[in-house]
């Protein structure tokens, strides 16, 4: 039995299909999804009836992303946003056009069902994007900046790697899990297209909803599998780009 975490989909289908059949997932794995499953690609409405089957079959955790709570704002109050338009949700919309009344609320049912964040046995949090507050996420007051967050990864990326955990200038908050496994902000951002390690943070986006293929990983063993870059096989679309 193994875990693996999956990075950002942003409606790539095909592309998950393709890490299932590379990681050899069965049905004895724990799937853990770090969200956005939606926004970029043609296929969010069948993402999620994909994600939703999956959970009968298997153990599969669900962590929230903001794509997909922008995503329930619009399905479930009808809520119009203009920058998610512009960054993913135009090709949703029009994905949705499709989509069965009786359908749409089930995904309803399934994006107020996600998870903020997950934390397991050995004290590795999984979480969209990250938290803020010192004490960890059981005592974060703004519950929206585990999807939307990016100072956690900053930090990360910015910590000098000579610095000792017991330096009193060492970031809190990366003392208080073993591992934190995250997405959200792309590592194609800093030339980047495989999972990156910094301080102890793991960052599985690797830039599916633009150019970058999608990973999953196996948290024990770090090794990952990855499908073809998106937009090879979306070619004719424009996914976030």
């Amino acid at each position: 039995m193994r875990t693996l975490v999956i990075g950002d989909i942003h409606g790539g289908l095909r592309a998950l299909h393709q890490i299932m059949e590379r990681a050899k997932v069965t049905k004895k794995d724990t799937l853990i999804f770090l969200g956005d499953y939606v926004d970029g690609w043609s296929q969010s409405p069948q993402v999620l009836d994909f994600i939703i089957d999956l959970q009968t079959k298997q153990n599969c955790i669900c962590i929230r992303g903001n794509h997909d709570d922008l995503l329930l704002e619009w399905l479930d109050k009808s809520k119009d946003n203009l920058l998610w338009y512009k960054h993913g949700g135009e090709a949703t919309v029009l994905a949705y056009e499709s989509v069965s009344a009786e359908t749409k609320q089930k995904h309803i049912e399934f994006l107020k069902s996600l998870a903020n964040f997950h934390l397991d046995e050995q004290r590795r949090l999984y979480v969209h994007a990250g938290f803020t507050n010192m004490n960890g996420v059981d005592f974060e007051y703004f519950p929206g900046l585990f999807y939307w967050d990016r100072t956690l990864w900053e930090t990360a990326l910015a910590l000098d790697t000579t610095m000792k955990i017991d330096h009193p200038f060492y970031p809190k908050r990366f003392t208080l899990y073993e591992e934190i496994y995250i997405g959200h902000t792309p590592v194609t951002r800093i030339g980047e297209t495989t999972p990156i390690q910094k301080a102890n943070v793991w960052n599985v986006d690797t830039g599916a909803a633009f150019k970058g293929p999608l990973t999953i990983m196996d948290v024990d063993s770090k090794e990952f599998w990855q499908s073809e870059p998106l937009n090879q096989l979306y070619f004719d679309e424009k996914g976030r780009n």
